[in-house]
């Protein structure tokens, strides 16, 4: 099928249309047109529409905005509420205690920061670039990567659209379009498809460690005013975890009687009767959270993996004929709970080596300036202060939260040693060895079920198409995760994708896959203890349609 394919040209093609990619396009045209040059710079957004499938919390810190945009105030950038008060919450299971501001770390204060719904921010993005010239195709999802002969990235092609189910073309069968470039962005954001292939052809990993996850799950809330605060962030560990288990929450309040609540666990927890999703509503039953809730209606809900390893476990970057930028790298700063900040530099800073490159006639080599240049930069610098965040937290919530504070009050992140990450999907314990977690069920009103949650997540995919999520080997599901660990994808999938059905009494279990409610978060490929499930970019367009998430 790849025969039929039409081609396109360019000299940047970038895929994705998140915070990182949106900064590249727009940073190549500004240096175009600072020298008087003409460059093509295309962007692929697998969502509907650029925005579509971007969540995040979140807090931003505005310092590569003011380098990438510096009128971005007078440009309308929705930026619209600044950081008033900062809390950071320790929680039990009826009480909590607030850490005094003068013992939280300088990653944990929020001063000159704004609370933002990105994917808002991140259409505007989308306008910016557009009006400089970039082009921007949503609901073109890049399902492969192509090289030329001498093994550089050439470009992506687009997926085919209108397969059946077998992968054969259907009536409505259009094949996908090759776009070539002399080099290639990935800015896919966490765990992109194409990242993972390119890090193994690459072996991009080789002198890194292994990217550790969390999954974070979200809601937006409009409140009453009586509990509104507009300008308040609140941060949270403890209950409902375990005190070995990664993980907080966060109520962030907006304007317009918003409040932004989530949960975030790390995806190296051991007990496979966990549920990110339940601990999340039993997150929102905590006095210290429910009083900004109660007498508020849900909006909308969703959920994303979150790269929290840190400057260690980031790949290398560069390959022959492009490089991986934001989250597809891995730039999130996991102490800070912030990555947009570090999406954007991430971005300007390979669309400056870029245009050099092309300035000096090269194409499709290694952007050897893209690694220096972030080595020398503030982000560098940031990732480097806050480098053992994850890994003392593994040692525990209450000794990972000691050393951390002493690293960085006592030492300023200037330790003089590196702890390292390990992986995520290996660290699920037998279900034999550990308690069942009884959760209690939907209220209706504050917490709710996977799949009233998802309804508000705008998700759709056409049924007749190859499932995206790829099982492996299909005797693993019920002979080693039923067996072994009870199904945790029952459990650690956000929208109850998937299940362990009989067709009747005497029939074998087998897993059922409902792709149709896959918000994209990819948890199930990062966690899948064998590693036998893997996530693939469905037909363009499809997907979760969040709304400023």
């Amino acid at each position: 099928m790849s025969s039929e394919r039409e081609s396109m040209e360019f000299d940047v093609l970038i895929v994705g249309a998140g915070p990182a990619g949106l900064a590249a396009a727009i940073r190549l045209k500004q240096q175009a047109a600072a020298a008087g040059r003409e460059i093509s710079v295309c962007v692929i957004e697998k969502g509907a529409e650029v925005g579509a499938h971007i969540l995040s919390g979140a807090v931003m810190d505005p310092r590569a905005l003011d380098e990438l945009l510096p009128d971005w105030k007078a440009l309308g950038a929705p930026l619209d509420t600044p950081v008033r008060e900062d809390k950071v919450l320790f929680l039990r299971a009826t009480g909590s205690h607030q850490l005094p501001h003068a013992l939280l770390p300088d990653c944990l204060t929020n001063d000159g920061n704004y609370i933002v719904r990105l994917g808002s921010l991140v259409r505007w993005l989308g306008e910016q670039a557009e009006a400089l010239g970039v082009e921007i195709y949503p609901g073109f999802a890049g399902a492969e990567v192509l090289y030329d002969d001498a093994g550089a990235v050439s470009g992506v092609a687009t997926g085919d659209v209108g397969l059946t189910r077998e992968g054969a073309p259907g009536p409505a069968y259009q094949p996908g379009m090759a776009l070539h470039a002399s080099y290639t962005l990935f800015a896919e954001g966490c765990r992109g498809h194409l990242g993972k292939q390119l890090e193994a052809r690459y072996a991009l990993r080789a002198n890194s460690d292994p990217q550790t996850y969390g999954i974070g799950i979200k809601e937006l809330w409009e409140v009453p005013t009586a509990v509104h605060r507009p300008g308040l962030v609140v941060h949270t560990t403890g209950w409902p975890l375990r005190s070995d288990t990664y993980g907080g929450g966060f109520a962030y309040h907006l304007e317009g009687g918003l409040v932004a609540v989530g949960h975030v666990v790390g995806l190296d927890y051991a007990n496979p009767y966990l549920s990110p999703f339940e601990e999340f509503q039993r997150f929102k039953t905590h006095p210290a959270i429910r009083a900004y809730l109660e007498g508020g209606k849900r909006l909308a809900y969703g959920a994303r993996a979150i790269a929290a390893g840190g400057l260690q476990s980031l790949p290398e970057l560069i390959f022959p004929g492009g490089a991986l930028i934001g989250d597809d790298a891995g730039f999130l700063n996991a102490a800070r709970i912030k990555g947009s900040h570090g999406a954007i530099k991430s971005g300007m800073l390979a669309a400056d080596a870029i245009f050099d490159a092309l300035a000096q006639g090269c194409q499709r080599d290694r952007l050897e300036a893209y690694p220096v240049a972030f080595r020398n930069s503030w982000l560098h610098a940031e990732l480097h202060a806050t480098r053992n965040f994850k890994p003392y937290m593994k040692k525990g919530r209450w000794l990972g939260s000691l050393l951390f504070g002493l690293d960085q009050k006592l030492l300023r992140g200037k330790a003089p040693w590196t702890l390292h990450n390990s992986t995520d999907h290996d660290k699920l314990r037998p279900a034999r060895e550990c308690a069942r977690i009884e959760y209690p069920k939907p209220d209706g009103v504050l917490t709710f079920d996977r799949l009233a949650s998802v309804f508000l997540s705008n998700t759709n995919h056409e049924e007749e198409q190859p499932c995206h999520l790829q099982i492996g080997d299909p005797a693993v599901p019920i002979r080693i995760n039923l067996e072994r660990f009870d199904s945790p994808e029952t459990r650690y999938c956000p929208a109850g994708v998937y299940e362990i059905v009989k067709d009747s009494e005497v029939s074998e279990p087998r897993l059922q896959i409902n792709s149709q409610n896959c918000i994209h978060c990819k948890t199930c490929d990062i966690k899948d203890p064998t590693q036998n499930i893997t996530w693939v970019a469905p037909q363009g367009g499809e997907g979760p349609i969040y709304q400023g998430l």
